[in-house]
């Protein structure tokens, strides 16, 4: 049984799909709940359910990670209710479906601003209680943080560079006890897809995705807790995403082929 009882959990895009899964699951364990995003009322209507079913402590603080000042003023506010951080699920994030060569390029710059910068932001400014605690930073990254995937320049470049910080983030902390967590769930079920921005910078509105066959929240929830109760290095979560992981590395030409294939198939896809 992982024990989180009384640990301080911060968790960023809590409003809903991996976000919110987690952090039922965390307070599940016993663990005070810090939640952040921008729709404030989600956040209040979750921390009510997770109050009354797991008798543990929340605070919901409306924010928006690409906003510098935003993600200062949320950990200032946990760590005065809390007076300390145990743990941060950077875990905020948008998506985009648009060829590079149609899209406005603003449209990259708001999936960095949120995906990237969210996670320095946050990273940042918990970095001190983190340290003090000796606690776990955990990045929600991506298989496009791995392997670059077609109508997802912005996505994949995002992750990326996520993925460089955090090794980067790893390496400085091997001695102070700072564990740092790359968690990649395959394609889950949420709306992410739905609300993934156009060429213009506007929500798609719907999945391109058959929804039903991928993973639930629910389930990467489960793995993201596992994986901070044992302290791994990177969570890779479905045999699909392993193997493109490991192809890449050996073969790189037959997996462009092979995600070429697989985006041909959404529905109206971008490329043919």
């Amino acid at each position: 049984m992982k024990n989180f009882k009384d640990k301080v959990v911060i968790i960023t895009g809590a409003s809903s799909g991996i976000g919110r899964a987690c952090a039922i699951e965390f307070a599940s364990h016993g663990a005070h709940i810090v939640l952040a995003a921008r729709k404030y009322q989600a956040l209040l209507d979750l921390a009510a359910d997770i109050e009354k079913r797991y008798q543990v402590m929340t605070l919901s603080v409306q924010c928006d990670v690409s906003v510098e000042e935003d993600c200062k003023q949320l950990v200032e506010q946990a760590t005065g209710k809390f007076g300390r951080i145990d743990v941060l699920i950077n875990n905020a994030g948008i998506s985009m479906r648009a060829l590079f060569k149609d899209l406005d390029i603003s449209v990259l710059k708001s999936l960095m601003d949120v995906n990237f910068w969210g996670t320095v932001y946050c990273t940042k400014y918990a970095m001190p209680e983190l340290l003090k605690a000796k606690g776990s930073v955990v990045g929600m990254s991506s298989i496009a943080g791995y392997r670059g995937l077609p109508g997802r320049t912005g996505y994949s470049a995002s992750k990326f560079a996520m993925n460089g910080f955090m090794e980067s983030l790893r390496v400085e902390n091997l001695k102070t006890g700072l564990h740092v967590m790359v968690a990649c769930p395959g394609f889950t079920a949420s709306n992410i897809r739905a609300t993934a921005l156009d060429v213009h910078g506007q929500q798609h509105g719907e999945t391109s995705m058959e929804e039903g066959k991928m993973m639930t929240a629910e389930e990467v929830a489960m793995i993201v807790v596992d994986g901070v109760a044992k302290r791994k290095r990177t969570l890779i979560m479905t045999r699909q995403g392993k193997l493109a992981v490991f192809m890449n590395k050996i073969t790189p030409s037959w997996v462009d082929k092979k995600v070429f294939d697989l985006f041909s198939r959404e529905k109206n896809p971008l490329i043919k």
